[in-house]
């Protein structure tokens, strides 16, 4: 009888091993990309750096992943999860090196901005993970893959420093960041002989044309070109705030950003035309047909989820310290609970997808998350610290089992273009940080919370009247013409 069940500890087993591997890529490569968050303090004494150098340096690690995570998930569908997870460890591990031995501010700054393309191996692993656990399964192995993987940015926060004080004076935080470089080197290396695309005899589905979704209906063409608008709404966000707020670069070069990001816009609705242009010469016949509208919900319910998590990790010690006086290491401690939820609620959230449905559970933690924010938005001065810290948790758990629940959602749509709706889906949650945090600057934080909350209700609604549950099978077409049928429940 088929079961959803993993025994983690059967090693023996090719899916178990290539699981752990998996997850623990996806570790270095958050400890890689999130390295200097943990030495800022030591990096901006050793170099001297202003509040307003740190600020900018911070908002250029996440510039490069919202893009890199689009056209890494293209090249993980063309070429395979294992070329592409080992290339970004070795590559991102130079980049570290490279950090570690930056001696200005501009090499600082260029460096953390190429290292945000290391926050796009996520989408590599979804693609592994996809193709060697049934659909049974795929839930609660994606959970466990993202929520373990994830946890590498606190991973860097509980080991670099003390790393770097073994070192000792102010060039340790170079030998902490250039080791944790080296071992990503080393690991890419490790893992690509160490793993599979497939199991043995299974086949790796490809895209047929690179350079965009194929999309299989003109009514899902016009919607995929209007899905992509966010995006580069967001990088002209980043343009702004690197312009008129911190005054980084002037004026002049912002406009000539905006510019390029529209022409890139527009050429990339071309290249979505031309991929797609057979749709307008013959109708797709409907057993190789998918609705986008599954991809355009996931987008914006993984914009509330992980979004939500990158916001409100950045700024919940600072919320502590400043509403409730609590004094900085505690409210680092306290603040610290929120990162570590994702061991158990992302692996849940994919576990609960698989159990008793995915429409449901992704009906049920947003929903959740629109009841626990909003419940965070009403917070005063009079609430005791621990509920106030209690309500963040309930708040943490919802949005972080709703990425594992998304996620336990996006390999079912269509196989061969696993990668490239990982992709698409994981630059939202990038959105949805930056769109939550720019909020936060302009608003109180209990509008800030209200604002999250209205978020969640409205990705409910989406969830409860538009999105559709996977069942019964998925068509994948073979490079030769024949028609594959897979099984999902």
């Amino acid at each position: 009888m088929a079961t959803n069940k993993l025994n983690l500890l059967a090693f023996s087993k090719p899916e178990i091993k290539t699981l752990h591997l998996t997850w623990f890529a996806f570790f270095l490569s958050f400890m890689v990309w999130f390295a200097h968050a943990p030495l800022m303090v030591v990096i901006r004494d050793a170099m001297h750096l202003t509040e307003q150098e740190v600020k900018i340096l911070l908002i250029l690690n996440i510039s490069l992943t919202i893009p890199a995570r689009i056209v890494v998930g293209m090249l993980v569908d063309k070429y395979g999860p294992k070329q592409l997870f080992s290339s970004i460890l070795i590559l991102g591990g130079l980049i570290s090196i490279g950090f570690a031995f930056t001696q200005t501010y501009q090499q600082l700054a260029i460096v953390r901005f190429l290292s945000g393309f290391v926050g796009a191996g996520f989408v590599v692993g979804i693609r592994m993970i996809s193709e060697w656990f049934p659909a049974r399964q795929t839930g609660i192995a994606q959970g466990i893959y993202g929520g373990w993987g994830n946890f590498g940015s606190a991973g860097a926060a509980l080991i670099l420093p003390s790393v770097a004080i073994y070192f000792g004076a102010e060039n340790g935080w170079r030998y902490a960041i250039g080791i944790t470089g080296a071992v990503a080197i080393v690991y890419g290396v490790i893992y690509y002989f160490s793993v599979s695309n497939t199991p043995k005899g299974s086949t790796y589905f490809k895209p047929k044309k690179m350079g965009a979704l194929e999309v299989t209906s003109k009514g899902d063409l016009l919607l995929y070109i209007i899905m992509n608008i966010p995006m580069y709404i967001a990088l002209s966000v980043l343009t702004w705030k690197l312009s008129a707020k911190m005054h980084w670069i002037d004026e002049t070069v912002a406009y000539a950003v905006y510019a390029t990001l529209a022409v890139l816009y527009v050429f990339q609705v071309w290249k979505i035309i031309q991929v797609n242009k057979p749709i307008f010469e013959t109708e797709v016949p409907e057993i190789q047909r998918y609705a986008f509208k599954q991809v355009a919900i996931l987008d914006l319910a993984y914009m509330l989820t992980f979004g939500a998590e990158l916001a409100v990790v950045s700024m919940l010690p600072l919320y502590y310290v400043d509403t409730f006086n609590v004094e900085p290491v505690l409210a680092g401690v306290l603040a610290g609970i929120y990162p570590v939820i994702n061991l158990f609620a992302r692996p849940a959230g994919g576990w609960l997808s698989d159990k008793i449905g995915r429409k449901i559970t992704l009906g049920i933690v947003t929903s959740g998350a629109a009841g626990s924010f909003f419940l965070l938005g009403t917070v005063t001065t009079d609430w005791a610290l621990w509920a106030v810290v209690a309500t963040t948790i309930l708040a943490g758990i919802f949005s972080k089992a709703g990425s594992g629940a998304v996620y336990a959602m996006v390999p079912l749509i269509q196989r061969r273009m696993t990668g490239q709706f990982a992709g698409m889906v994981g630059a939202f949650g990038n959105v949805g940080g930056l769109a939550f945090l720019t909020v936060f600057s302009f608003v109180s934080t209990d509008i800030f919370f209200m604002t999250i909350a209205g978020t969640a209700a409205f990705v409910f609604l989406m969830v409860l009247f538009f999105l559709d549950e996977p069942s019964g099978h998925m068509v994948e077409i073979l490079e030769d013409g024949t028609v594959e049928m897979i099984e999902v429940k």
